[in-house]
């Protein structure tokens, strides 16, 4: 049996416990810098800059990390060092504060087990949403409907959409099971044998029982005014009169339980000191955040290419290269210009916070930072930058990637996979018949067939696979380390469920189907070539007659 997860309380005490083990080294070394120091006027000069970096530093890993003590005496020595005039007693008074430093750290090794509790989260509850997308894509459905001839319909449509349904025939089986486990979504008949009002009531009662309203739609025969009042004083989010359509409530059911974003936020953590860095990153990845750290202002520009951050977490006084040149360095580069910049110091001079802010970042925050404060600073600027790139990246119909975007995303994607010797696979995918679909049902008819089908590739592809709108009713996707092969299943296993959704036109029921092209990379080494040959492929499968997926055969020296 593996063990569990370390807690963030010790994962935080294990940073404490590195930090003490390194103390007595990084505080040797600097009474050594301060004995060159006193050597002459030219020494003073050239180690005064890494003497104040180091007190400056302990201050402000101190209190992040809750040694409040080592962080008041490393602030004596700061203020010592930049004071003007120089104090008289400044060749006495460092020595003493460096020995008093020693003391401290020699008391926190021999009572550090007593202390495992670190003030500076004592007040902050945190909420653990680590339970990403990336591992729960399906999304648990309760029907409670005891007229089978609609059921088989709904389940289905519910099913393609890689929901898990449960259906329930009576309301205590549904109780019963929704106390044991409790759904995303219930779609609820309001009428049984017990009465017109018993599934609102079943309802009413569970979310007392509860203490948490569930996310349901009510389904019903009756449309009158107290039917719905009902309906709404129950807590329901939707109403349906049947006969239901079932695309049409897929679509609410997708609506009501689609999270707000898809994946999480992306934090690129800049600090020489990685005690702070990895401090910074547990309390961001608590609240669901990926982060990753960079030690070196010099590796964060290959960083932001790697990793694509929404946000940059700098600490301004680094050696080699402060904060503020680091941010200047960034700014001159269109591509990340609007890209969120959070300085973190433990700086308390207002004019110098905002001579550093000179760059364009967003805001200051001081070492050391509640946690509450952190998450929330990073998270509000982290997603408003992604609600504006989602604005200029995405499709307005589907949601999707545009073409510019999708074609720039599997750019960089195939770029990478050339240096990491990955293999991926490109759908190129093309509704049947669309035009004919737009004559005869009307254009809000063939608008509601693009969206459906961007809604299946989005809840049943990975969100790691790019998924794009190339045009009309052409789509493209980019499958991540899979061959051919595996790509073609997944497509034509989307392909069989796509035929069997029921599309409304008024009073007219019809349905569509899709073909697809599937090419290979490295066979195909560029993006211009692996679409090619995706899209031959394509055509072969409209040509062979069409509701298909058909691989291509050029250059088939696949892994």
């Amino acid at each position: 049996m593996s063990k569990p997860a370390p807690s963030l309380h010790e994962k935080l005490n294990q940073l404490r416990e590195r930090f003490i083990e390194q103390l007595p080294a990084r505080l040797e070394r600097t009474a050594e810098l301060w004995q060159q120091r006193c050597t002459s006027t030219e020494e003073q000069m050239r180690l005064a800059p890494e003497l104040h970096r180091f007190f400056h530093s302990l201050k402000g890993t101190g209190r992040s990390l809750g040694f409040e003590r080592l962080a008041l005496l490393a602030d004596k020595a700061e203020i010592a060092l930049t004071a003007v005039p120089a104090r008289p007693d400044i060749d006495s008074y460092i020595p003493q504060l460096l020995q008093q430093l020693r003391s401290e750290e020699q008391h926190l090794r021999s009572h550090h087990g007593q202390q495992q509790a670190l003030a500076a989260v004592n007040s902050f509850e945190f909420t653990n949403h680590t339970e990403s997308l990336r591992n729960r894509r399906q999304r648990l459905i309760y029907l409670c409907d005891d007229e089978p001839e609609q059921v088989s319909h709904l389940v289905h449509h519910l099913r393609c959409f890689d929901h898990e349904v449960v259906h329930f025939t009576d309301t205590e089986a549904f109780f019963n099971a929704t106390l044991t486990r409790c759904p995303d979504a219930v779609i609820m008949d309001v009428h049984f044998p017990q009465g017109q009002t018993a599934g609102t009531e079943t309802l009413t009662s569970l979310n007392k029982l509860t203490g948490k309203p569930l996310t349901a739609i009510v389904l019903s025969a009756y449309g009158d005014f107290q039917s719905r009042l009902s309906a709404v004083r129950a807590g329901c989010e939707g109403y349906f009169t049947k006969p239901v359509k079932p695309l049409d409530l897929m679509l609410a059911v997708d609506e009501l339980i689609a999270p707000a974003t898809e994946e999480p936020l992306k934090v690129l953590i800049v600090d020489d000191e990685p005690e702070v860095a990895a401090y910074h990153a547990l309390l961001l990845e608590e609240d669901g955040m990926i982060t990753q750290q960079v030690h070196h202002p010099a590796d964060a520009l290959n960083a932001m290419e790697r990793f694509s951050p929404d946000l940059l977490l700098v600490d301004v006084y680094m050696p080699v290269c402060s904060g503020e040149e680091l941010a200047t360095i960034i700014r001159q580069q269109p591509e990340h210009v609007g890209l969120p910049i959070i300085y973190l110091s433990s700086e308390t001079d207002s004019q110098k916070q905002v001579s550093a802010m000179a760059a364009g970042v967003e805001a200051f925050l001081t070492k050391p930072v509640t946690p509450e404060v952190l998450v929330s600073a990073v998270r509000l600027r982290a997603e408003r930058l992604r609600l504006l790139r989602s604005l200029m990246t995405r499709d307005s119909m589907t949601g999707l990637y545009n073409h510019s975007t999708t074609t720039e995303l599997i750019n960089k994607t195939l770029a990478h996979a050339h240096r990491e010797d990955s293999q991926h696979a490109m759908a190129m995918i093309d509704i049947d018949h669309f035009k004919q679909v737009n004559d005869t049902y009307g254009h809000l008819a063939g608008d509601q067939v693009i969206i459906t089908l961007a809604r299946l590739l989005k809840s049943r592809l990975r969100l790691s696979d790019i998924i794009g709108r190339y045009g009309g009713e052409e789509f493209v996707v980019l499958l991540k380390g899979i061959n051919a092969e595996k790509a073609a299943g997944l497509i034509d296993g989307l392909r069989e469920d796509f035929s069997q959704v029921d599309f409304h036109a008024g009073d007219v029921r019809f349905r569509c189907t899709f073909s697809a092209g599937i090419g290979s990379f490295p066979a195909q080494p560029s993006t211009d070539s692996l679409r090619l040959s995706a899209d031959k492929a394509l055509y072969r499968a409209k040509e062979q007659g069409r509701n298909q997926v058909v691989i291509s055969t050029e250059f088939a020296n696949e892994r």
